[in-house]
């Protein structure tokens, strides 16, 4: 992911796959009923609520994984570790960072990172002042520049809020060379934000196309898409859960 100051430093928000991640078969009975969320760079699992209540009342058991964004390491061991509590089956789901079923996120391939992958479509974020940098190396979104480029259809309040209580996340994450994609053996689904200015909605277009992955567009959508239309991601996860094999 990012260690450079420059026009690299600032191509792309989200971080790479997690190689960790498996999609299960799904069972004699039906639809996988285990979901598996995670988050994506400056925000936490809080932004996932609106997404867990629906899927909870329709009968899935979610869980949200709090990745510390302190290395790819300490994230990919985190989400294992929520893996390994599963009961069974299960989806795996990630904003921005990579899953199974991708939400406004990167997609990279096997000698991929993300940070090179977005030069291909650059993003808004990628061209703006927006993102800093602290002494030791971690990156943040400027706060007054936040609601702008990740949650433009949020509420100035609440994506001030998101804005305060963003996680900083290691700039060195953005560099992180992915080993094997998941998507080249398994279905993957990808929902894509069409006014996302923090990676490129072309980007996440391309991927898509690339991985030959079932693909949803919500018109209007920030890259905060998690938060701000929970009801059409729910959907995407609950068509990932019943048709995945």
């Amino acid at each position: 992911m990012r260690v450079a100051r420059g026009v690299s430093q600032f191509l792309c928000i989200a971080w790479p796959l997690l190689t960790c991640c498996t999609l299960s078969a799904q069972s004699e009975k039906g639809r996988v009923r285990n979901i598996v969320l995670v988050h994506g760079a400056w925000a936490d699992g809080s932004g996932w609520k609106g997404v867990c209540d629906i899927l909870a009342k329709d009968g899935y058991k979610v869980s949200i994984v709090q990745e510390p964004e302190t290395s790819f390491k300490e994230d990919v061991a985190a989400t294992k570790r929520i893996l390994a509590l599963q009961d069974g089956p299960c989806i795996l789901v990630a904003h921005s960072y990579g899953g199974l079923v991708y939400v406004a996120a990167h997609m990279p391939d096997a000698g991929e990172n993300e940070a090179d992958d977005g030069k291909r479509f650059p993003s808004d974020l990628s061209k703006s002042t927006a993102i800093k940098k602290t002494v030791d190396g971690f990156t943040y979104l400027d706060p007054a520049q936040f609601h702008q480029y990740f949650a433009a259809d949020l509420s100035t309040e609440q994506a001030a809020f998101m804005a305060q209580s963003q996680v900083l996340n290691a700039a060195d994450n953005f560099k992180a060379v992915i080993t094997t994609a998941a998507w080249r053996s398994k279905p993957s689904w990808m929902l894509v934000a069409t006014k996302d200015r923090a990676i490129n909605p072309d980007l996440e277009r391309w991927y898509a196309e690339r991985a030959k992955s079932h693909k949803v567009e919500v018109s209007g959508a920030s890259h905060a898409v998690y938060v701000s239309r929970p009801k059409e991601v729910a959907a995407l996860i609950e068509e990932a859960a019943s048709h995945a094999r």
